[in-house]
């Protein structure tokens, strides 16, 4: 009884000093000035896409649940962070060279076409991010056309 009350405040003790480490994070407000839509303005619907089932991932402008403030969920939820902006960032499309930023949104159409992109994980707590066939369509065509008016801008 005694030993278990003293793993118990262990284990206590261990959780409580883990909240004091916080993973460091980029988090912007505005959007910058390489930021995809700032070049490529999209309609409200692709907008509202791109907000509930990319940018937290893919963007500068990433909200944390309330969930994220509790060790060690938060280092794990900002790992998943930092390896969807170092794949793909909206927030930083703009700055790649075309050929680059044509490509990645030609794996954008991929990932939402396969079922890729939003992983299921996110899709489960994040309602908005499950994507409907009409939804992957409008988004995946916005994709492309971007993409396609990239290229052109290039030849």
């Amino acid at each position: 009884m005694k030993l278990q009350k003293i793993i118990l405040v262990g284990v206590a003790a261990v959780f409580l000093a883990l909240q004091l480490v916080r993973p460091a994070e980029k988090v912007v407000t505005t959007t910058g000035p390489n930021d995809l839509l700032a070049h490529h303005p999209a309609p409200e619907a692709v907008r509202r896409l791109l907000a509930g089932a990319c940018d937290d991932c893919h963007s500068d402008q990433t909200h944390h649940p309330w969930y994220a403030e509790i060790e060690p969920v938060g280092w794990w939820l900002a790992g998943h962070v930092r390896d969807g902006r170092a794949a793909l960032n909206f927030s930083t499309l703009g700055a790649l060279p075309a050929r680059e930023a044509v490509h990645r949104l030609d794996q954008c159409v991929d990932a939402v076409n396969h079922g890729e992109m939003p992983p299921g994980s996110y899709q489960l707590l994040h309602g908005d991010a499950r994507l409907g066939p009409d939804e992957k369509t409008l988004l995946t065509a916005w994709f492309q056309a971007v993409g396609d008016r990239i290229s052109a801008a290039e030849k």
